[in-house]
């Protein structure tokens, strides 16, 4: 199942469909053939699987098969993987994470019915692969990283205005990858106006990277900006972060980073939609300038927004911290 995890992360990040590798195994232990979904439209990992057993000349019947996600009981761009596999004869699968989406659930009931063995193994490293996509499944709704850079004072610009650049090369970099896993970026239109930014994945070493979604929030006219430079934008013209995620919704993003500004960044955590905080910090101190987070409506320490899953990671001379939001003590 470890394998099978590892084989999940060769799929795109972004998307509506979450991240699955599969693993044949023979009665004997034998290694029979594998495969991970490659995309929305693409086979299933469990079909990518069989064929690569097919492929190497292998007959997989009476044998297991270890996916990440439960197999899928329902027809979309593609036939149930509970069919491929019954039609393969395998004798059993073993599965890590029960899928969520009711759409597809019911795979495991489905194989049992048909006498082919069907067990729920629980293995972190599975979960892990498609943590945002089962958030947003379970949420109803994208998955939020509000992601800035800031000095160590908390200052995303100085007091003249001035922002670029906070952080260096590294840092900017991994922003970049970040912006190629996603589905949307989200700005306000102050910062369209102020920065007239492009909006786009640029990590390094990467030919062609998936370009997110362009989505700007509220009612300044930014007729002319960068940002409109194709079809793939949106404005939402509102204030409101409950409806820019009902429009996001709509254009099927599962995943979408905030990345500004402050007052954008600060809607969406006053509301309780930031799941995830991705914060550069710089070893610079300003002293004075726009702070990277405004007034959350938090008058005391036991009220304080808590990270749990934190992570520190060193890029060059600035630090990321990652960390997933509860709301107070635990």
């Amino acid at each position: 199942m470890v394998r099978a995890a590892g084989l999940a992360l060769h799929g795109p990040a972004h998307g509506p469909n979450p991240r699955v590798g599969c693993v044949i195994v023979g009665p004997d232990g034998t290694m029979l053939g594998e495969g991970w979904h490659r995309g929305a439209g693409t086979p299933h990992a469990e079909p990518a699987a069989l064929a690569d057993a097919a492929a190497r000349g292998h007959d997989v019947s009476g044998a297991t098969a270890y996916v990440t996600l439960e197999p899928c009981a329902h027809t979309g761009r593609t036939g149930p993987c509970t069919d491929a596999l019954s039609r393969a004869g395998v004798g059993a699968v073993v599965y890590a994470v029960e899928d969520p989406n009711p759409q597809a659930a019911g795979g495991a009931q489905v194989l049992r019915s048909r006498g082919i063995e069907a067990r729920h193994v629980p293995v972190a490293q599975a979960r892990d692969v498609n943590r945002r996509w089962l958030g947003a499944v379970a949420l109803g709704r994208p998955w939020v990283i509000a992601k800035w850079a800031q000095t160590l004072d908390g200052r995303t610009a100085a007091a003249d205005g001035t922002s670029f650049w906070i952080t260096g090369d590294e840092a900017r970099a991994h922003a970049h990858g970040v912006r190629a896993e996603v589905d949307a970026i989200l700005v306000g239109t102050g910062t369209v106006a102020a920065d007239d930014p492009e909006l786009s994945a640029r990590p390094a070493h990467v030919e062609a990277p998936h370009q997110p979604l362009r989505a700007v929030m509220g009612r300044r006219d930014t007729s002319g900006a960068r940002v409109w430079r194709d079809g793939n934008a949106v404005a939402i013209d509102s204030h409101d972060p409950h409806e820019a995620l009902r429009v996001l919704a709509a254009r099927d993003v599962r995943t979408v980073v905030v990345e500004g500004g402050g007052t954008v960044t600060t809607a969406f955590l006053r509301a309780g939609l930031v799941d995830e905080l991705h914060a550069y910090i710089a070893p610079a101190l300003l002293g004075s300038g726009t702070a990277a987070v405004g007034d959350l409506g938090i008058a005391t320490m036991g009220g304080a927004l808590r990270g749990r899953d934190v992570t520190a990671t060193a890029l060059g001379v600035d630090t990321l911290v990652t960390a997933f939001l509860q709301r107070g003590p635990q």
